[in-house]
């Protein structure tokens, strides 16, 4: 019995669906910024990221690979950490629905709140890489 007080087999399988489900939840919804490129572009520009046509394809490129980086568990300290360090930055910069005109930033209070649940899952996942 683990401290945890699971045998280690059902706990294992089902934290490897979730990190599963994490990992791939997050490469896939970086993955779909390349669906419009310049679109995503335009979004980085107005929320004022500098070289916005460099670094908006690059963060989601980054995404793809933590996320594909924590589903399969290959370099997870990294993967995790790298995901934490986006969600965190991203967050609270892109998504500050806080600032919005009234009536408006709907949008952005739906994706921080989101990222907010991805990160607390990143960091579930950073702390098991640590083990």
């Amino acid at each position: 019995m683990r401290d945890d007080g699971t045998d280690g087999t059902d706990g294992a399988s089902l934290s490897r669906l979730g990190r599963v489900a994490l990992g791939l939840g997050l490469a896939l919804q970086a993955s779909e910024d390349f669906r419009d490129v310049e679109g995503h572009v335009e979004y980085a520009e107005s929320a004022g990221v500098p070289m916005p046509d460099v670094l908006a394809p690059l963060a989601s490129a980054t995404m793809v690979a933590c996320g594909l980086g924590i589903a399969l568990w290959r370099l997870p300290r990294l993967a995790t950490g790298g995901a934490a360090v986006f969600l965190s930055a991203v967050t609270v910069t892109m998504h500050d629905f806080w600032n919005a005109e009234a009536g408006e930033g709907k949008g952005d209070r739906l994706a921080f709140f989101g990222n907010l649940a991805m990160l607390g899952g990143v960091l579930v996942f950073l702390r098991e890489a640590y083990r």
